[in-house]
Protein backbone atom coordinates (compact mmCIF):
# COMPACT_ATOMS: atom_id res chain seq x y z
CA UNK A 1 0.00 0.00 0.00
CA UNK A 2 0.96 3.57 -0.37
CA UNK A 3 1.97 5.94 2.40
CA UNK A 4 -1.09 8.03 1.92
CA UNK A 5 -3.43 5.30 3.01
CA UNK A 6 -1.52 4.34 6.13
CA UNK A 7 -1.04 7.84 7.53
CA UNK A 8 -3.68 9.13 9.86
CA UNK A 9 -4.55 12.79 9.99
CA UNK A 10 -3.74 14.77 13.12
CA UNK A 11 -7.34 15.27 14.22
CA UNK A 12 -7.93 11.54 14.07
CA UNK A 13 -4.85 10.87 16.21
CA UNK A 14 -6.05 13.41 18.76
CA UNK A 15 -9.46 11.79 18.99
CA UNK A 16 -7.82 8.42 19.51
CA UNK A 17 -5.58 9.81 22.24
CA UNK A 18 -8.57 11.27 24.08
CA UNK A 19 -10.58 8.10 23.75
CA UNK A 20 -7.71 5.94 25.00
CA UNK A 21 -8.28 4.75 28.57
CA UNK A 22 -6.35 6.72 31.20
CA UNK A 23 -5.41 9.82 29.14
CA UNK A 24 -8.66 11.75 29.79
CA UNK A 25 -8.65 10.73 33.44
CA UNK A 26 -5.15 12.15 33.95
CA UNK A 27 -6.15 15.55 32.57
CA UNK A 28 -9.22 15.60 34.78
CA UNK A 29 -7.18 14.74 37.87
CA UNK A 30 -4.68 17.52 37.11
CA UNK A 31 -7.49 20.09 36.85
CA UNK A 32 -9.01 19.00 40.15
CA UNK A 33 -5.73 19.01 42.08
CA UNK A 34 -4.99 22.67 41.39
CA UNK A 35 -5.75 24.40 44.66
CA UNK A 36 -4.96 27.86 45.83
CA UNK A 37 -3.38 28.52 49.17
CA UNK A 38 -5.02 30.96 51.60
CA UNK A 39 -2.22 33.50 51.10
CA UNK A 40 -2.56 33.38 47.31
CA UNK A 41 -6.34 33.68 47.65
CA UNK A 42 -5.96 36.74 49.89
CA UNK A 43 -3.54 38.26 47.39
CA UNK A 44 -6.02 37.63 44.56
CA UNK A 45 -8.82 39.21 46.58
CA UNK A 46 -6.62 42.26 47.25
CA UNK A 47 -5.83 42.58 43.54
CA UNK A 48 -9.53 42.26 42.72
CA UNK A 49 -10.45 44.95 45.26
CA UNK A 50 -7.73 47.23 43.85
CA UNK A 51 -8.96 46.64 40.29
CA UNK A 52 -12.55 47.34 41.36
CA UNK A 53 -11.52 50.59 43.09
CA UNK A 54 -9.57 51.69 40.00
CA UNK A 55 -12.55 50.78 37.85
CA UNK A 56 -14.86 52.86 40.05
CA UNK A 57 -12.36 55.73 39.96
CA UNK A 58 -12.14 55.57 36.16
CA UNK A 59 -15.92 55.40 35.87
CA UNK A 60 -16.29 58.41 38.15
CA UNK A 61 -13.69 60.33 36.13
CA UNK A 62 -15.42 59.42 32.89
CA UNK A 63 -18.81 60.49 34.25
CA UNK A 64 -17.38 63.80 35.46
CA UNK A 65 -15.70 64.43 32.10
CA UNK A 66 -18.94 63.65 30.30
CA UNK A 67 -20.91 65.99 32.57
CA UNK A 68 -18.29 68.70 32.07
CA UNK A 69 -18.55 68.30 28.32
CA UNK A 70 -22.35 68.51 28.42
CA UNK A 71 -22.13 71.68 30.53
CA UNK A 72 -19.61 73.12 28.06
CA UNK A 73 -21.84 72.23 25.12
CA UNK A 74 -24.89 73.80 26.78
CA UNK A 75 -22.91 76.93 27.68
CA UNK A 76 -21.69 77.31 24.08
CA UNK A 77 -25.23 76.88 22.72
CA UNK A 78 -26.55 79.42 25.23
CA UNK A 79 -23.76 81.88 24.35
CA UNK A 80 -24.45 81.47 20.63
CA UNK A 81 -28.17 82.05 21.14
CA UNK A 82 -27.43 85.14 23.24
CA UNK A 83 -25.03 86.48 20.62
CA UNK A 84 -27.59 85.93 17.86
CA UNK A 85 -30.27 87.68 19.96
CA UNK A 86 -27.95 90.62 20.64
CA UNK A 87 -27.09 90.96 16.95
CA UNK A 88 -30.78 90.85 16.07
CA UNK A 89 -31.54 93.54 18.68
CA UNK A 90 -28.75 95.76 17.32
CA UNK A 91 -30.08 95.46 13.80
CA UNK A 92 -33.64 96.24 14.89
CA UNK A 93 -32.41 99.17 16.98
CA UNK A 94 -31.11 100.78 13.78
CA UNK A 95 -34.70 101.02 12.46
CA UNK A 96 -36.15 102.71 15.54
CA UNK A 97 -34.98 106.24 14.57
CA UNK A 98 -36.80 105.75 11.25
CA UNK A 99 -39.99 104.94 13.17
CA UNK A 100 -39.45 108.06 15.29
CA UNK A 101 -39.00 110.21 12.18
CA UNK A 102 -42.14 108.81 10.56
CA UNK A 103 -44.11 109.49 13.77
CA UNK A 104 -42.84 113.09 13.83
CA UNK A 105 -43.68 113.53 10.15
CA UNK A 106 -47.22 112.25 10.72
CA UNK A 107 -47.64 114.43 13.81
CA UNK A 108 -46.67 117.55 11.82
CA UNK A 109 -48.69 117.03 8.62
CA UNK A 110 -48.50 119.83 6.13
CA UNK A 111 -51.88 121.12 4.99
CA UNK A 112 -53.23 120.02 1.61
CA UNK A 113 -51.01 116.95 1.20
CA UNK A 114 -53.42 114.12 1.94
CA UNK A 115 -51.96 111.76 -0.70
CA UNK A 116 -48.47 112.28 0.69
CA UNK A 117 -49.71 111.68 4.25
CA UNK A 118 -51.47 108.47 3.22
CA UNK A 119 -48.23 107.20 1.64
CA UNK A 120 -46.24 108.00 4.80
CA UNK A 121 -48.89 106.28 6.96
CA UNK A 122 -48.70 103.20 4.73
CA UNK A 123 -44.90 103.03 5.08
CA UNK A 124 -45.21 103.60 8.82
CA UNK A 125 -47.77 100.79 9.25
CA UNK A 126 -45.64 98.39 7.18
CA UNK A 127 -42.55 99.16 9.23
CA UNK A 128 -44.48 98.61 12.47
CA UNK A 129 -45.82 95.30 11.09
CA UNK A 130 -42.26 94.14 10.28
CA UNK A 131 -41.07 95.10 13.76
CA UNK A 132 -44.06 93.35 15.33
CA UNK A 133 -43.30 90.25 13.27
CA UNK A 134 -39.79 90.25 14.71
CA UNK A 135 -41.19 90.35 18.26
CA UNK A 136 -40.61 94.06 18.94
CA UNK A 137 -43.17 95.60 21.31
CA UNK A 138 -43.68 99.21 22.27
CA UNK A 139 -43.29 100.02 25.98
CA UNK A 140 -46.53 101.54 27.23
CA UNK A 141 -45.48 104.28 29.61
CA UNK A 142 -48.08 107.04 30.08
CA UNK A 143 -49.94 106.59 33.35
CA UNK A 144 -47.64 103.77 34.48
CA UNK A 145 -45.38 104.02 37.54
CA UNK A 146 -41.82 104.95 36.65
CA UNK A 147 -39.65 101.84 36.23
CA UNK A 148 -35.92 102.48 35.73
CA UNK A 149 -35.66 99.16 33.88
CA UNK A 150 -38.10 100.36 31.21
CA UNK A 151 -37.99 104.15 31.39
CA UNK A 152 -35.43 106.91 31.28
CA UNK A 153 -36.63 110.07 33.04
CA UNK A 154 -35.57 113.42 31.64
CA UNK A 155 -37.66 115.63 33.92
CA UNK A 156 -39.84 115.60 37.01
CA UNK A 157 -42.75 118.04 36.91
CA UNK A 158 -45.51 118.87 39.37
CA UNK A 159 -48.78 117.88 37.63
CA UNK A 160 -52.33 117.64 38.95
CA UNK A 161 -54.12 114.35 38.40
CA UNK A 162 -51.00 112.15 38.56
CA UNK A 163 -49.37 110.52 41.56
CA UNK A 164 -45.74 111.14 42.37
CA UNK A 165 -43.50 108.85 40.33
CA UNK A 166 -46.09 108.28 37.61
CA UNK A 167 -45.17 108.80 33.93
CA UNK A 168 -46.99 111.85 32.51
CA UNK A 169 -45.55 111.96 29.01
CA UNK A 170 -43.33 110.17 26.52
CA UNK A 171 -40.61 112.08 24.71
CA UNK A 172 -39.27 109.08 22.81
CA UNK A 173 -40.94 105.65 22.59
CA UNK A 174 -39.22 102.64 24.13
CA UNK A 175 -39.20 99.12 22.72
CA UNK A 176 -38.62 95.58 23.92
CA UNK A 177 -37.55 92.51 22.00
CA UNK A 178 -38.93 89.55 23.89
CA UNK A 179 -37.99 90.22 27.52
CA UNK A 180 -35.07 92.53 26.69
CA UNK A 181 -35.34 96.29 26.52
CA UNK A 182 -33.66 97.39 23.30
CA UNK A 183 -34.40 101.06 23.95
CA UNK A 184 -35.90 102.51 27.13
CA UNK A 185 -38.75 105.00 26.83
CA UNK A 186 -37.63 108.57 27.45
CA UNK A 187 -40.30 110.00 29.74
CA UNK A 188 -41.41 112.87 31.92
CA UNK A 189 -42.40 111.92 35.48
CA UNK A 190 -44.82 113.52 37.93
CA UNK A 191 -43.24 114.97 41.03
Amino acid sequence: MTDKKTRKSKPEKKQEAESAPGNGEQAQVQEETQTVSAEAFAALEARLAEAESKSAEYLDGWQRARAEFMNYKNRIERDQALTAEMMRAQNIKKFLPVVDDLERALANRPAGTEAWVEGIELVYRKLLAVLDGEGVKRIEAVGQPFDPNLHEAISMEPVDGYESGQVIGVVQQGYTLGDRVIRPAVVRVAQ
